[in-house]
This record gives structure tokens, sequence and C-alpha cells, in this order.
């Protein structure tokens, strides 16, 4: 079977994950503060003794955008890239102070270069008036009120692009923002249930503070490798992993690509748990494809949920690997779509699942 792709080759689809979350942050600054910029101009079109730009042209307009949308793009990578892991690590409360001193900063700093090119480029100043018009703006006028409005919609704009994007697995927001599941769907998907090794005798060793701690972890590692072959994380269930894909011959081989992207990313990453916890995790996997019903639930928490005879199977052939002794079992219907060699898989025969009434030929995968 030919690899989509190298496995861990080339840009990794959370760097353009988080590429794209940079993009969408810097475009709607740009835009928010182009409305701003107009709504100012007609509401004041002279302006104040103290203001810098006397003339508002094409030129001037430009270049105040492009200086908002290069420095938000820093912003944002500041924030997405460089801060990542310390928010990860941080209360929520901690997150937003920390984001919103951060991005208080930023506007500051935005403005001042705003002030800056223009006074040298455009109106060919010195520099030092650049400041001198920027210091005198800020606390000689009423320019901070006046900013207030639009600094809160860009905060608040800037806190749900970052927060909701992470609360949500990549696709779903937009689905429950566009309606698309407000009645009930079926959908023919790949399922695939990941669940911790021996997560009972680990717990025990660890305690509970380190459990965790160690789950957190390994849960962000698994899903780096399935988010890279664009696996939709469902849902987190204590130490299991839940994901899915459209049904197709091609998303099938995602799944298996994914399933041993996941695995690398957590072998790159063994001095993680190594120096941490002492242990080395391993997974178990069950994969299935069938019909699920997708819809909405939820009154102050919307979220999707997928239900159906495939999220039961999938489950029960996840739970088969310890009774079969394997890692990977993967059902006959999900294995009739990939061109798998003898030696990837071996059939271990009609299996007879808790609480289904027909055996079902499960396949271990050998990967």
């Amino acid at each position: 079977m030919k690899p989509i792709r190298p496995i861990s080759k080339g840009f990794s689809v959370i760097k353009r994950y988080k590429l794209r979350m940079i993009l969408i942050v810097a475009v709607s600054w740009t835009v928010i503060d182009s409305l701003f910029y107009i709504f100012r101009l007609t509401e004041q079109p002279l302006p104040s003794k103290y203001s810098l730009f006397q003339k508002h042209t094409a030129q001037t307009i430009l270049l105040r955008e492009t200086n908002v949308f290069f420095l938000a793009m820093v912003v944002a990578y500041f924030l997405v890239f460089f801060m990542k892991n310390f928010f990860r690590i941080t209360s929520l409360w901690v997150n937003i102070f920390l984001k919103a001193v951060i991005l208080i900063v930023a506007a500051l700093i935005i403005n001042f270069f705003i002030h800056f090119t223009y006074a040298t480029l455009i109106a060919k100043h010195e520099a030092y008036y650049a400041v001198l018009s920027f210091y005198r703006n800020t606390f000689e006028t009423p320019w901070l009120i006046q900013k207030i409005p639009e600094w809160i919609i860009l905060f608040v704009l800037t806190q749900l692009i970052i927060e909701i994007n992470e609360k949500y697995s990549p696709g779903v927001f937009v689905d429950i923002m566009l309606g698309k599941y407000v009645q009930p769907k079926d959908e023919k998907r790949i399922i695939m249930f990941i669940d911790l090794k021996d997560s009972t005798a680990i717990a025990e060793k660890l305690g509970h503070k380190d459990y965790f701690k160690f789950i957190r972890d390994f849960i962000y590692y698994i899903s780096i490798g399935l988010m890279e072959y664009g696996g939709r994380i469902y849902q987190y269930v204590g130490d299991e992993i839940v994901v899915s894909w459209p049904d197709s011959r091609r998303n099938a081989k995602k799944c298996i690509y994914a399933l041993i992207e996941a695995r690398k990313s957590i072998n790159k990453n063994l001095n993680v748990f190594t120096s941490n916890y002492g242990l080395v995790p391993e997974f178990k996997a069950g994969i299935h494809v069938g019909e699920v019903t997708i819809g909405e639930i939820g009154i102050i928490k919307k979220d999707l949920v997928m239900s159906g005879d495939t999220m039961n199977t999938t489950a029960r052939i996840r739970t088969a690997c310890n009774e079969l002794n394997q890692k990977f079992i993967v059902s006959k219907d999900f294995l009739d779509q990939i061109n798998l060699s003898n030696w990837q898989a071996e059939s271990l025969g009609p299996i007879e699942l808790k609480g289904k009434n027909d055996s079902l030929e499960l396949f271990a995968l050998k990967i």
C-alpha cells in the first residue's frame, strides 16, 4: 500500500492548522481596524491638532493596514506557537489574563508603528516627531477612550478564535455554527477507538495527579499523529480517544497512516514519558466502518454526538484487543476498503462480540 505522502515529512497538519489560525487572526484584526478607521473618518473628518495623520489618502490607509496585518501575525504567532506549551499547563483565568495583557501591549505597539512609519515614510518627519505625536495622542487626547471599543472587539475575537478552535476538533465548530447537524443526519464514517494499554496498573503506580498528567501528555501526542492524516477527534473519555473520517477508500488509508503516525509521535517523545513518569505508553485500537447518526445535543453546552451500532461495534472491537492479545484490530468491512499485503493483516476468524447477536470477522493489523 503506497503512502499518501511520506509519514512525518513536510509541513505537518498541526503547523498548517496553527498558521491558518494566525492568518485568521491577522485578517480579522485588519478588517475590523479598517471598519473602525472608516467609521472614525465619517464621524470626525477633521484631524485633531495633535494628530499625526493630517491627510487620509489611499497610501495612508494601505500603510496603516499593512502595519496592522503583519504585527497582528506576530502577536498571533506569539500566542499560538511561542506561548502554546506554557498556556497548555496553566489555568483558564491565567490564560485569559496573560493573553489580555499581551493583546493590550500589542495594540499599543501596533499603533506606535503606525505613527512611526507614517511620520518617516509619508510625512517625512524625524523619528522623534513620531514618538512625540504618539505620546500626545495617547496621553493628551481622548484617543485611548476612543480605541477601547475597538480593542475589546479585537480581544474578544482573538480569544474566541484561539479558545474555540482548541475546544473543538477542526471543522466541528464550523458545523455547529452553520447548523449542519441541527437535524440528525446519517453518515457512513470510519471510526477508530484508541485507549491506553494497562491503564489501571499505570494509575496505581503513578497516583492520581501524575496519572492525569501522564494521560494528558499521552492524548496530546497521540492526537498530533491522528490529526496529521485528517482524523477528526470526536471525544476524549479518560484515556480513550475516539476519532473518525468520512467513509472513502482514501480516508481508509489515511486512518491506517494516522495510526502509524500516532505511534511515531509517541516514540519521538519517549523522553517526555521516561523522564517525567518512568513509563513508556502503549496503546490499542479498534477500527470499523458503518452508518452513524450525527446531531447536536445540549442546551448550555452544545456538542456533536455520534451514535448507532457502528459506534458500539467499534468499542467492542477495541475491547477485543485485550481478549485476543492484539494491538490493532479491524473489521472485515474496513479491511475490504484498503489493499494490505497478506503479512500486514492476519485473520482472527469470526469473533463473537459482547452485545452482538452475530459474530464478526476480525483481522489483526501487523503494522
